[in-house]
């Protein structure tokens, strides 16, 4: 019953983010507060690495929401440095951040680690 009363929310919040994350620009490339708040609904894996993402839960659908917005190479430039920057601030959690798209079965189009080059 409390899953189908939060999915609205949930729903909402994605919506509210994704057109966050649509409305920065390539410049703007230090304004990734849309992608942490999708990341935070993968908190608990991340924090303490269970349970594990499986597509369905809200943590794969923020990364589905994420993968949508990866569609030109500027974005996924963009995306890949937001992520390259949370895996700098939790740097203890950088394993956890780094395997979410593979558990979600989310292809982004770069290597979520702390040695990829968004650049490339």
């Amino acid at each position: 019953m409390t899953r189908l009363l939060l999915s609205p929310v949930l729903m909402s919040l994605f919506l509210l983010s994704l057109s966050a994350i649509c409305s920065a620009t390539v410049e703007n490339a230090a304004d990734c507060v849309a992608v942490g708040t999708l990341i935070s609904s993968c908190t608990e894996f991340v924090n303490y690495g269970y349970p594990d993402p499986i597509p369905g839960s809200s943590c794969c659908d923020a990364m589905t929401v994420l993968g949508t917005y990866s569609d030109s190479s500027d974005k996924k430039r963009w995306l890949c440095n937001c992520f390259i920057d949370l895996i700098n601030v939790y740097n203890s959690n950088a394993t956890a951040i780094s395997t979410l798209s593979g558990f979600c079965g989310i292809v982004l189009g770069f290597t979520i680690d702390p040695n990829t080059d968004c650049n490339l």
